[in-house]
């Protein structure tokens, strides 16, 4: 049994000093440290930094050079150890709009990997597949010879590691997709890549949608006229919110408004491409060309593709640009997608008797130490 002291532990509510974390594959016990006898644990010291729970990213398509629609099984364990790195301990690896056969060849890749029986990194808890099911108009970075009519089989199909997909709610056919998938699967629905009026977007929350697809991007805006998918989804209470929070994307004087609407619904996404923690330089996102610069990545007409934050950063950027307490900005990286896709029993906070994946990180939200189901799956060189 190990044990986990000497840090500024981040709960769900508050952060608290002077706590034992103590723990095997599960959190077994919160304890003070008066209540337990070192001697009795293999102790873990966080030096005084911070202890919070494992983040959790449901939007990421590649890493490292790798991308999850290539349908490489190497490629997404590349990934998963990678954003070990920044605090990443479970992971949505997240498709593209590309050929249908393409979709299902990294389903495949991701099932092979997931259903292994090896450590392979941060866990995978199953894919995100956005698109191909979207508006033309809206498709941002995602190939429009691709993109299809929704189809509720086919994601029944692959429902045994389809965790969430995205759906223009306007489109021919989306409302009986949704209705379908939302009522006979666990399958999250969510709107995004979508040109759709503020009617059509609450008829597909009627219809079943619960969560939004990187809010405000590829999406109709809120006018005061036209509140479009945005109002629709700020109104919503039942609708969670993904938000790429790396103040490009998202202007940082966004982001206590939508936390204060959304609060626990509100989720941090990466949306990170293959040029993530990659140098400057050009790369693809499927299979289109992406120049990277900076935090920026375009594609050649100017559109913008992905991006190459990291969730740990994300975290960093909510909680310096807004009022949140840093336990409310790491629950929105954290708790909030655990809920979104129905896993917060077993990640998303530091409790009894959930998964001990935890991460030790300074107070500029450098990740020091990963936990993952108990062992040391990263330790940051000195």
């Amino acid at each position: 049994m190990k044990c986990l002291i000497n840090g500024l532990v981040i709960l769900a509510d508050k952060v608290e000093r002077g706590l034992a974390i103590i723990f095997d594959e599960k959190i077994e016990k919160i304890a003070t440290i008066s209540e337990i006898n070192k001697n009795d644990y293999e102790i873990i010291d966080a030096d005084n930094n911070y202890i919070a729970p494992g983040l959790v990213d449901i939007h990421i398509h590649g890493y490292l050079g790798a991308d999850v629609s290539d349908g490489d099984a190497d490629g997404i364990r590349t990934m998963a150890q990678g954003i070990i790195k920044n605090g990443v301990t479970a992971w949505c690896p997240t498709t593209m709009t590309v050929s249908k056969g393409e979709i299902e060849v990294a389903f495949s890749a991701v099932r092979e990997v997931k259903n292994s029986g090896e450590y392979y990194g941060a866990r995978i808890l199953g894919v995100n597949s956005e698109g191909p099911f979207i508006n033309p108009s809206k498709k941002g970075a995602q190939a429009e010879e691709y993109i299809l009519r929704p189809d509720a089989d086919f994601i029944l199909k692959h429902s045994d590691i389809v965790k969430l997909f995205t759906v223009a709610p306007e489109v021919d056919g989306a409302i009986e997709c949704i209705k379908k998938v939302s009522t006979e699967s666990n399958v999250l629905v969510s709107m995004g890549h979508t040109n759709a009026t503020y009617e059509e977007s609450t008829a597909g929350v009627k219809a079943g949608i619960r969560h939004t697809t990187h809010l405000f991007n590829a999406m109709t805006a809120l006018n005061h006229r036209n509140p479009g998918v945005v109002g629709a989804a700020l109104s919503a209470d039942n609708v969670s919110c993904e938000l790429i929070a790396d103040t490009f994307h998202i202007d940082k004087g966004l982001f206590d408004l939508v936390y204060k609407i959304k609060g626990d619904k509100l989720c941090l996404i990466t949306d990170c491409i293959r040029a993530g923690g990659m140098p400057d330089g050009d790369y693809t996102l499927g299979g289109q060309p992406v120049h990277k610069e900076g935090i920026k990545c375009l594609m050649p007409d100017g559109t913008i593709a992905g991006s190459v934050l990291t969730l740990n950063q994300a975290v960093k950027n909510l909680f310096e640009n807004s009022d949140l307490t840093i336990s409310q900005a790491v629950n929105c990286a954290s708790l909030n997608p655990a809920k979104a896709i129905g896993e917060e029993k077993n990640i998303g906070s530091i409790a009894v008797g959930k998964r001990a994946d935890m991460i030790i990180m300074d107070e500029e939200f450098n990740v020091l130490t990963t936990l993952l189901g108990g062992e040391v799956a990263y330790k940051e060189e000195k």
